[in-house]
């Protein structure tokens, strides 16, 4: 099994244990205390965490996540195979394209900044100087593919 496949694969394991995961079936409302989600270690990416607020990534229909990014964390280039839409919650978020890591490219979304990932489409993103949280919305099921050096463009 190639380390990307396995990579997904643990990440998409966590997300059905991760436990923080909500159903509104026979309640008109729920309510999210953001001082009581239970964040976790994102797989394979240190200093990121992420938390599910609804829905279930790996299955298809609509999920909603959060991702905490430490200041000066990065993610590697990658690609999710569905779109996926942003909110900057906290702080402010950088994001660049292509398959070539260039944080010094990357353009700043600031809290209550909106952005698509195409799916389909390399992108790497993260925190500079301060911590980032982003709201990312979708269509499951849900993945992450991150481009290997090999494959990346010089």
């Amino acid at each position: 099994m190639n380390k990307r496949l396995a990579l997904g694969m643990t990440f998409a394991a966590m997300l059905v244990g991760a436990g923080a995961m909500m159903s509104s079936a026979g309640q008109a409302m729920e309510m999210v205390d953001p001082d009581k989600l239970a964040w976790q270690d994102y797989p394979g990416l240190p200093g990121v965490k992420f938390v599910v607020l609804a829905g279930n990534p790996r299955e298809p229909g609509l999920y909603v996540i959060r991702a905490k990014f430490a200041p000066h964390t990065m993610s590697p280039p990658h690609w999710h195979p569905e779109a996926r839409y942003v909110i900057v919650v906290k702080g402010t978020w950088w994001a660049g394209t292509g398959d070539k890591f260039d944080p010094d490219s990357t353009t700043p979304v600031p809290a209550g900044g909106f952005a698509i990932h195409a799916p389909h489409e390399v992108h790497y993103d993260g925190a500079k100087d301060e911590e980032a949280i982003v709201q990312i919305t979708g269509i499951g099921p849900s993945g992450t593919v991150v481009v290997t050096p090999a494959e990346r463009k010089q």
